[in-house]
């Protein structure tokens, strides 16, 4: 399974020609093995705004897109959870060898409250739907203003170096989801490539995630925003 992706979220009015806006509430785009959705789920918390997803093409062996935005109001509150992922089959956890993956990724600005990441459900259920499940890995590359993964304790359980990087493991509940999540602790990481499965084999060696009844739902790079600009 491999994933290449190209992440360039942007607050601006231009787009790029020839693209595909995505600009309604659960609008979705699929197109050579890789699908798009711009999930505004949160967006009835904003006082204002609106945001659009862009198919913008091809890139190397996976594909281009970027978002525009200006969420006001409720900081706190996520607005959306855009994301593009690959499509696959699902399979056992502890039958998938590997899950090579590159992204390159940019904002145009900083004074955001959002965060980009990996994001993967698991479930005993093959046919689970896959925006939950039994549990979740997220691989955060960065955050912007005080966004935090979900945790117990609020503070680390461990650092780890995988993929030529460090990362900081969280791991707390989303209801009765176990989350856990690597937060890069010298981010942004801009240009990654890495092995996903290393990260679940960590997890396996270390925390006891249970690979042979757990079947991956989703493998997706997202940016969650929860507000623009201050002013």
């Amino acid at each position: 399974m491999n994933i290449s992706i190209s992440l360039l979220a942007i607050i601006a009015p231009g787009v790029l020609a020839q693209t595909i806006a995505l600009c309604d509430l659960y609008a979705y785009h699929s197109t050579n093995g890789y699908e798009i959705l711009n999930n505004l789920w949160g967006k009835d918390t904003a006082n204002s705004g609106s945001q659009c997803t862009y198919y913008n093409g091809p890139s190397g062996n996976g594909i281009a897109w970027s978002s525009t935005w200006t969420w006001k109001g409720a900081e706190n509150n996520v607005k959306s959870y855009v994301y593009a992922g690959r499509q696959f089959t699902r399979r056992l956890v502890s039958q998938i060898n590997s899950l090579p993956t590159s992204v390159d990724w940019t904002y145009n600005t900083t004074t955001i409250r959002a965060n980009v990441a990996y994001d993967i459900f698991t479930s005993t259920d093959r046919d689970h739907v896959n925006s939950n499940g039994d549990y979740e890995l997220m691989i955060w590359l960065n955050r912007y203003d005080g966004v935090w993964p979900i945790t117990s304790s609020g503070q680390p359980i461990a650092t780890v170096n995988i993929a030529g990087h460090t990362w900081d493991l969280y791991t707390g509940f989303n209801g009765a989801m176990r989350v856990f999540s690597f937060l890069a602790v010298n981010g942004p990481i801009n240009s990654f490539s890495a092995d996903v499965k290393d990260f679940f084999n960590y997890l396996i060696q270390q925390q006891g995630f249970p690979a042979s009844n757990q079947y991956m739902l989703s493998e997706c790079i997202h940016h969650i925003s929860r507000s623009t600009i201050y002013s």
